[in-house]
């Protein structure tokens, strides 16, 4: 770190490290590709980066399906399938969301809350100390050129980690309240689900479905359709059907059970979709002519049955939701620092302990958020 970035602390009395304490991803696989170490460099910034001090890093289905090779279009299975092991069919060429092979080592971590501790050249210094949450998909790295970004912890470095850099642009402040670890549980999960309610254009009066409701982008998007004034049905396991009930769901689905014989066909005006898998079909029989189905992501199976006939007759739009409009994450932070959304966090956990971390969040035994606290 040069001089002039080193002068910039956030307690005069105080000096940024060389090395810090982390975990790294060193390939694709199990979870013996998860190494925790506590000699890793932190990181040099470059003009228009500011260094954070991490505090606590949400874990999101990207860590796991990018630690298992799940993109790769080898792999036909649900993200469940090599969770622990790896995929056996993933191809290394095309194992990350971008098509484009990983680099090793990598810090993964696409939700980070922390202080800014150094600017970089060009950056206020006044900045240094703002207690921050970073854009998870960001787009300074790819000069900010339409439908394309990077995901915080897969093209570059992220959260899983004492020290973190990132873009300012795309560094937000935020005032609250809540706590790091409440504040950590929102980028990812909080950005996919009002990326795909922006996409479907959802609004009042609609009648929203939602699959994996009880999950981090699930639980977010219950409360961001209420938000928007929307009815919502959730789709959940018996056992969280009251969960998700408190999270705001005005109706539920036991997920397993046939959803034209609950909801009727031709009903509903929007379907936010992360599972997939064989309930796909009657996600697009429920939906009303003009319907609108928005999906990002996959967890229970990439592929699936479409009766294209079904997609044109009806005249449904489909919604293909990973690149996110900027004002989906400033909306984001708008909506915290009003008091119009809350963080649902199940559990939080010591970063030396993401190995259990993480199979808990495999077993799907909760709801809301797991978040990693960091080291002092």
């Amino acid at each position: 770190m040069n001089t002039e970035i080193a002068r910039r602390v956030i307690d005069a009395g105080s000096t940024i490290p060389k090395r810090m304490t982390g975990v790294v991803l060193v390939g694709h696989g199990g979870f013996d590709k998860i190494e925790y170490r506590d000699d890793l460099p932190v990181p040099e910034l470059a003009g228009e980066e500011v260094l954070i001090r991490v505090a606590a890093a949400g874990i999101n289905n990207t860590d796991i399906n990018t630690r298992i090779g799940w993109y790769s279009k080898g792999v036909k299975s649900g993200t469940g399938a090599g969770a622990s092991e790896g995929c056996e069919t993933s191809r290394n060429a095309d194992a990350s969301w971008s098509g484009t092979p990983m680099t090793f080592p990598r810090i993964q971590g696409a939700d980070c809350c922390g202080h800014i501790v150094a600017v970089g050249n060009g950056v206020d210094p006044t900045r240094i100390g703002e207690r921050v949450i970073v854009r998870n998909m960001l787009r300074s790295y790819v000069d900010y050129r339409p439908m394309e970004c990077w995901t915080f912890g897969s093209e570059c470095d992220g959260a899983f980690a004492q020290y973190a850099k990132a873009p300012s642009r795309e560094t937000y402040k935020v005032e609250c309240d809540w706590s790091d670890v409440d504040l950590a549980s929102i980028p990812c999960a909080y950005s996919t689900a009002e990326g795909m309610l922006h996409r479907a254009g959802v609004g009042t009066g609609d009648h929203v479905v939602i699959t994996g409701a009880s999950g981090g982008v699930g639980s977010a998007a219950i409360q961001l359709a209420k938000r928007r004034g929307a009815t919502v049905t959730a789709i959940v396991g018996l056992s969280k059907a009251d969960q998700v009930r408190g999270f705001g769901a005005d109706r539920v689905v036991p997920r397993g059970e046939s959803l034209v014989g609950h909801l009727g066909r031709d009903g509903v005006d929007v379907v936010i979709d992360v599972t997939a898998g064989p309930s796909f079909p009657e996600l697009l029989d429920i939906l009303k002519r003009g319907g609108r189905y928005a999906v990002a992501g996959a967890i229970a199976g990439p592929i699936v049955e479409l009766d294209v006939r079904t997609l044109y007759l009806k005249d449904l739009s489909f919604f293909g939701c990973t690149f996110q409009d900027d004002v989906v994450f400033e909306n984001l932070v708008s909506y915290i620092e009003r008091g119009e959304i809350r963080p649902l966090v199940g559990r939080s956990y010591p970063l030396k302990n993401i190995i259990e971390a993480q199979q808990e969040f495999l077993s799907k035994g909760f709801s809301g958020k797991l978040v990693l606290t960091l080291p002092e």
